[in-house]
Formats: structure tokens, C-alpha cells, sequence
């Protein structure tokens, strides 16, 4: 889908408050209710705005670590053990990369301990051959807000 400049700003107005009434998206983007409405039900449609959510701040909920986790996997499993990873609680993100490894996994633990049992069930798996966790000291930027 190519956006128009309109389409733009009522992403960027999305992004800062997912939760602005079209009249009030309609008055900071100067166009109509309806313009809004049908922009948004288009970008829905084709599956560019895929819902809504709100922005946690994790350490309030306690998850003080964050990880990523390089893993590489033997015998062309990669599909099984990123659907298997995917699951495991505290996995905020499975990525298929390039390079020395197969995968790379962000995830968030409240302690040592959930980092332990975690490390341990990704080794448990058949068809990992090798992780490489990386424990995060300090978040720069954690968002996915590119406009």
C-alpha cells in the first residue's frame, strides 16, 4: 500500500494515542471525520494496521532482564523451533537472521532464575545446537515506531 502524506499523519497520530477519537485524529491531520474513518478502515483492511495495543513499561511489571539470544539450529528445523520458542513465556520476539547463527530471540525476565529455566529449555530442545544469550545493561530505544 503506498501512503499519502494523510495517511502519514494519521499513523503518527496513532502512534502517539492509539486511543484519539477520529474527530480529534480529523483535527490535528485538517481533514474530515470521514476521511479519517475511511483511511483507517483501508490501511485495517489491508493489513497495515494490524490492532491496537498499549506501550508497557516492563520494569513496572517487574521484568528487570532482557535478552537476546542467538541460537542456531541443526537439521533444518528452523520453522519447529521458532513456532516452539514463540511460545515460552517472556519471548517478546522470534527473528529468522542472517550470519554465523540461525535465529535470535528478544525476551524479558523478572529475575536470574526465569533466565535460568528459559537457557535450559531452549537447550532441551532437539534441534538446538548452540544459544548465545546476551543480557541487555541498558535500553536506548526499545520501539517500532519508524514514521
Amino acid at each position: 500500500m503506498d501512503l499519502t502524506e494523510t495517511d502519514v499523519k494519521i499513523l503518527k497520530c496513532l502512534l502517539e494515542d492509539a486511543r484519539l477519537s477520529s474527530r480529534q485524529i480529523a483535527k490535528n491531520v485538517g481533514v474530515s471525520i470521514g476521511t479519517v474513518l475511511s483511511r483507517i478502515k483501508k490501511m485495517e483492511t489491508v493489513g497495515l494496521i494490524k490492532g491496537y495495543s498499549v506501550i508497557l513499561d516492563h520494569e513496572k511489571l517487574g521484568y528487570h532482564l532482557t535478552v537476546v539470544t542467538e541460537i542456531t539450529v541443526s537439521k533444518g528445523k528452523l520453522l519447529e523451533m521458532e513456532r516452539e520458542v514463540a511460545k515460552i513465556p517472556g519471548v517478546c520476539g522470534v527473528y529468522d537472521v542472517t550470519g554465523s547463527t540461525d535465529a535470535v530471540i528478544i525476551a524479558k525476565f523478572k529475575n536470574r532464575e526465569d533466565l535460568s529455566i528459559f537457557t535450559k529449555r531452549l537447550l532441551a530442545l532437539p534441534y538446538i545446537e548452540r544459544t548465545s544469550t546476551h543480557v541487555v545493561l541498558a535500553t536506548v530505544k526499545e520501539n517500532f515506531e519508524i514514521l
